[in-house]
C-alpha cells in the first residue's frame, strides 16, 4: 500500500475542540503551507472547506483527532462535501513538561502523522451505529450506579456492612432501596443509608429504563448484523458494541488488524528458554469486554470450547492462555463475518462451533 504523501497534494490537519478548530495546511513533504482557526459550528465549518480549497485544489486528505467527540460534526460535514477523512490518535505528551504545546502545533502533527502513518484510520460510520453507541451508553449507566453501589458498602460502618454483603446483587440493591435512617443513629450511618438508598432507587430506575432501550438495541443489530446475533454467546448488547467499534466493510486492513485494535493479539513474551505468549491488555477496551464475555459463555456452554480447554490444560497451559486463544479465534470468526456476511451464512454450523486450535 503507498504512503498517503504520494496519493495526494497536502494533507489539512485538525486540532478539534469544543467551541474551535485549529487547522494546519501542510504539504506531502511537510512543510506547512497555511494555518487557521475556526468556529466549531456549520458556519466555522464552510468557512475552513472554502479555506482549504484556496491552498490546495487538488487532491487533498484531512486528518482530524477527536472524530468520535469534538471532531463528530467536522468530520459529517466533510464526509457529505465528498471530501477524504482519516482519522488520528491524540498525540502523546512530550516528557520534558516544559515542551510547547497549542493547538496549531497539534493540527499541524496531525498532518504530519498521517502522512507517516504505514495504516490509515478510517473514521467510524454514524447513522445505526452512532444510534447503538448512545442507547449503549443508556443501557450501561446501570453498572455504574452498581459499582457506586458496592463502593459505598465496602465502606459503610460495621453492622450495616455485614448486613448487605451477604446478600447477592439483586437483594442488596432491594434492600438498600429500603434502608431508612433513625434520628438516633450517628450522623455518618444515617448520611450513608441515606446514600445507599438513593443510590439503590437510582440503580433501579436505569434497570427499567435499560430494559426498554435493549429492545430498540436488538432491532437495530438485527437489522445490521442478524448472523451476528445467531453466534452462540453473542446477545444484544455484545453485539451491539461488537458493531459500534467495528462500524463497517473496509474500515480495517486485515483481520489481524481488528484483533490488535480489540486487543486479543497475542503479544511475544518468550525469555530464554521459555517460549510462550501474553494476554495484549492494550486496544479497544469495550470491545475487549464484550470477546471476553462471549468467551466466558462458550467455555461454560459449548461442548467443542469444553473439550478444547480441557486438552489445553493437559498440555500445562494455563486457562488465561486458554482464554487467550479463544478470544482469538471468536475475533477472526466475527470480523469474517462482518466483512462477508453472504459468503458465510452458508457456513452458519460452522460459525456456530468454530475449530478452536488458535496460537
Amino acid at each position: 500500500m503507498t504512503m498517503l504523501a504520494e496519493r495526494v497534494d497536502g494533507v489539512i490537519g485538525v486540532d478539534t475542540h469544543r467551541d474551535t478548530l485549529a487547522a494546519a495546511v501542510v504539504s506531502p513533504i511537510g512543510a506547512v503551507l497555511a494555518s487557521t482557526d475556526s468556529p466549531a459550528n456549520a458556519r466555522g465549518y464552510r468557512r475552513l472547506l472554502d479555506f482549504v480549497r484556496q491552498h490546495i485544489p487538488g487532491r487533498r486528505c484531512w486528518a482530524l483527532e477527536g472524530v468520535g467527540s469534538f471532531g463528530a460534526g467536522l468530520a459529517t460535514f466533510l464526509d457529505q462535501a465528498g471530501e477524504q477523512v482519516v482519522e488520528v490518535l491524540h498525540p502523546k505528551r512530550t516528557p520534558d513538561r516544559g515542551g510547547r504545546k497549542t493547538d496549531m502545533i497539534d493540527a499541524i502533527r496531525a498532518a504530519k502523522d498521517a502522512l507517516a502513518a504505514e495504516h490509515l484510520i478510517q473514521p467510524r460510520v454514524r447513522g445505526e451505529r452512532e444510534a447503538l453507541r448512545v442507547l449503549l451508553v443508556t443501557v450501561l449507566a446501570s453498572t455504574a450506579a452498581i459499582n457506586q453501589l458496592k463502593n459505598l458498602i465496602v465502606s459503610a460502618p460495621d453492622g450495616l456492612r455485614a448486613e448487605l454483603r451477604k446478600l447477592k446483587r439483586p437483594a442488596q440493591i432491594s434492600r438498600c432501596a429500603q434502608l431508612r435512617e433513625r434520628p438516633a443513629q450517628c450522623i455518618e450511618r444515617r448520611m450513608t443509608v441515606r446514600a445507599l438508598r438513593s443510590t439503590a432507587q437510582r440503580i433501579k430506575a436505569l434497570q427499567a429504563e435499560a430494559k426498554e432501550l435493549e429492545d430498540e438495541i436488538l432491532s437495530i443489530v438485527q437489522q445490521l448484523a442478524p448472523e451476528l446475533l445467531a453466534l452462540l454467546g453473542v446477545g444484544p448488547i455484545t453485539g451491539a458494541q461488537i458493531l459500534i467499534s467495528w462500524s463497517h466493510p473496509g474500515r480495517f486492513r486485515s483481520e489481524a488488524a481488528f484483533a490488535a485494535f480489540a486487543g486479543v493479539a497475542p503479544i511475544p513474551a518468550s525469555s530464554g528458554l521459555t517460549n510462550r505468549h501474553r494476554i495484549n491488555r492494550s486496544g479497544d477496551r469495550q470491545l475487549n469486554r464484550a470477546l471476553h464475555t462471549i468467551t466466558l459463555i462458550r467455555m461454560r456452554l459449548d461442548p467443542a470450547t469444553k473439550t478444547y480447554v480441557a486438552r489445553r490444560s493437559a498440555e500445562g497451559k494455563t486457562s488465561r492462555d486458554a482464554q487467550r486463544c479463544l478470544k482469538r479465534t471468536i475475533c477472526r470468526q466475527i470480523f469474517k463475518l462482518l466483512e462477508h456476511p453472504t459468503r458465510t451464512a452458508s457456513r452458519h454450523l460452522q460459525i456456530t462451533r468454530p475449530p478452536l486450535d488458535a496460537t
